[in-house]
């Protein structure tokens, strides 16, 4: 096989040396990680507005994690506990919103598997905890509720949102 530049170019490319996906797989695929994933950002908007935001949200952390911050108005339910306790805590009609630590753990996405394998219709939230504190929104401790101001490496400092 005779390389062209251009192919020697994407050759040594790797951004380019696997090709991006045709716009139909990568439609399919992006649509359903939304299918399956909410923001930090969003969640926020939809709780801090009036009325039924239409799911309910889910911290899958320890009791001792619990306690040293949550979001307000989440379900304490951790992974472990999930099988035996979500049919009494969860309404199955509603949609469930997992979150654990943050990027660097897997607990909300283990919780979503174990929701969904019940039944239930689930999302993770990406960032977990630690997005939510650093974007600035409200959270509570064992000791009241807190806020930290955003972080202007995750969230707009001077903007309601980041426009994204």
């Amino acid at each position: 096989m005779v390389m062209t530049s251009h192919s020697a170019a994407t050759a040594a490319n790797p951004v380019l040396r696997v090709p991006p996906a045709s716009p139909a797989a990568a439609a399919a695929y992006f649509g359903a990680s939304l299918a399956f994933h909410a923001d930090v950002s969003d969640v926020a908007a939809v709780l801090a507005a009036d009325g039924d935001p239409g799911f309910v949200v889910l911290d899958s952390r320890s009791t001792a994690s619990w306690d040293q911050g949550h979001i307000p108005g989440a379900v304490h339910l951790p992974t472990a506990l999930i099988s035996e306790q979500a049919a009494a805590l969860l309404d199955p009609a509603v949609p469930v919103v997992t979150y654990c630590w943050g990027p660097g753990c897997d607990g909300a996405t283990r919780a979503a598997l174990a929701l969904a394998q019940l039944g239930f219709q689930v999302k993770e939230m990406l960032g977990g905890f630690e997005y939510w504190v650093r974007e600035g929104f409200a959270y509570e401790t064992w000791e009241g509720g807190e806020r930290r101001a955003a972080d202007p490496l995750t969230a707009p400092v001077d903007a309601a949102d980041c426009g994204c």
